[in-house]
């Protein structure tokens, strides 16, 4: 079947905020302050380094220190990264699903390329997965479409035969432009009120209702001649 579901990693298909959110207090930390509140660094996980930094020290790219401590929050994420991050739950139906009935999908991320992938195969995806692509993959990153153009080429599918999924405006942005449908997870790192600005083509609560929008926006995606 000449389809594909795309999906975002962080904030879509994996819960990795538990441990992106110790490596920002990790950072905190090295600065003498206390942690901040999980709930707090969570709404910054899709963002990576430069959400997570700004949350937690007030730290843009400007910043003379900026780039010393974006390496020391990688280095630190690296070494934890396995400890708390799952998958959403009704993720791996989801996935049993798309496989059940033909489907294809994949995995486009900002994250970079070196993280993503030991990531991807810890949660076992990489089995099924067709193809992921990481930030630093092609040369640019979510809004840029071309991470999801390079998706599409690399599994042989039109880009108007892709859907893709994510939790953050970038990635609904990066969709539309690669000529894709779009849906928008407002279970992850997203505020639910924000979300209807986007304009995605469907918005979901929850991994269990992405399933049945895939089925309703599909006959909407012409068939390859």
């Amino acid at each position: 079947m000449n389809r594909l579901v795309l999906f975002d990693f962080d904030g879509t298909l994996a819960d990795t905020a538990p441990d992106l959110a110790a490596a920002a207090n990790k950072q905190r930390e090295r600065k003498g302050l206390p942690p901040l509140p999980y709930e707090a660094l969570r709404p910054m996980a899709s963002q990576g380094a430069r959400g997570l930094l700004r949350a937690s020290l007030d730290m843009l790219p400007d910043h003379p220190e900026y780039e010393a401590f974006r390496s020391q929050f990688l280095q630190d994420y690296e070494a934890a990264m396995t400890v708390l991050t799952t998958l959403f739950p009704g993720i791996p139906e989801l996935l049993d699903t798309l496989k059940a009935n033909g489907y294809r999908w994949g995995i486009v991320t900002n994250k970079l390329e070196y993280l993503a992938l030991p990531l991807v195969k810890h949660l076992g995806l990489h089995t099924d997965c067709v193809v992921t692509v990481g930030g630093d993959t092609t040369g640019h990153a979510k809004p840029h479409p071309e991470p999801l153009l390079h998706a599409a080429r690399v599994a042989g599918i039109d880009p108007a035969h892709c859907i893709y999924v994510g939790d953050d405006e970038r990635d609904v942005i990066a969709g539309k432009a690669a000529g894709m449908h779009t849906v928008a997870a407002a279970y992850g790192y997203c505020e639910l009120s924000e979300v209807a600005g986007w304009k995605a083509d469907a918005i979901v609560k929850s991994p269990a209702e992405i399933w049945p929008v895939i089925e309703k926006l599909w006959p909407r995606i012409p068939e390859r001649a």
